[in-house]
């Protein structure tokens, strides 16, 4: 099978690694597979012995996959994974997230993921190096950011491991990593989740000025920038305090 530029598909040909990235899921339930192309991972899924679907958006991959393995070993979901309804997937039940991911959107899965959070304790993914490491960035890190921060605020993030260029087919022209995200225990943050993902945007839209200069377009023009955070920039920020900045624009915003 060739890949498709259109879809972004790098097929992952190393065994072992393939296997590596099966075994590292944690979770003990159902399996979601993104993007599985050849079924070189999905294999490796059917060994952990837990049903498993694929989502596969590419026509041509759709009708391998039904020649490869029949209905009642794996289910094919034909379809874009940024449109599907998450909550219904394995009919409400919980499950994990998983797949050499197409870098091109590779963005677009984690929010996706993000709205459904409750219904994804884990995802494991392979991502191109430089969105690994973004994702699992902590504050005072460059690559610390939007999504650093809004996908942290729900699971705890770990880079398992890097991926060179030459286990795929096409070869990519950047390196890879796997990373594995794991929910966290509190799903609470304790401020509006709306407003809180809407403080981060617009302050890391301008990641080099400092807070003051950027939070005030939310802000109603007579507030006073007075709070200490605001002397500082976006990403020296931690989570908490993206919480607290949330919470003093909130109150600033009903006053």
């Amino acid at each position: 099978m060739k890949a498709k530029k259109s879809y972004g598909q790098h097929f992952l040909t190393n065994h072992q690694l393939a296997k590596r990235i099966a075994r590292s899921i944690r979770y003990e339930g159902p399996i979601l597979e993104i993007g599985p192309g050849t079924g070189m991972l999905t294999q490796y899924l059917l060994e952990l012995g837990y049903p498993l679907k694929v989502v596969e958006a590419d026509p041509d991959m759709v009708q391998w996959l039904h020649q490869r393995w029949p209905p009642s070993t794996i289910h094919v979901i034909a379809s874009d994974f940024l449109h599907l309804p998450l909550d219904s997937i394995f009919d409400g039940q919980s499950f994990s997230l998983v797949g050499n991911f197409p870098y091109n959107i590779s963005t677009q899965i984690v929010f996706h993921m993000l709205e459904y959070k409750t219904y994804v304790p884990e995802m494991v993914g392979m991502f191109q190096l430089e969105m690994a490491r973004r994702i699992v960035a902590k504050p005072g890190n460059k690559d610390y950011g939007i999504i650093s921060v809004l996908t942290q605020a729900w699971y705890e993030g770990k880079l398992l491991f890097q991926v060179s260029q030459g286990n795929f087919n096409p070869p990519p022209k950047v390196q890879s990593a796997v990373i594995r995200l794991v929910r966290k225990n509190n799903r609470d943050l304790a401020c509006d989740t709306d407003l809180f993902k809407k403080v981060v945007k617009t302050v890391f839209n301008q990641r080099r000025k400092i807070l003051r200069n950027t939070v005030k377009q939310l802000l109603p023009s007579n507030t006073p920038l007075d709070m200490p955070l605001l002397s500082r920039r976006p990403e020296q920020l931690g989570l908490e305090e993206f919480v607290a900045l949330t919470n003093w624009v909130a109150q600033a915003q009903s006053t």
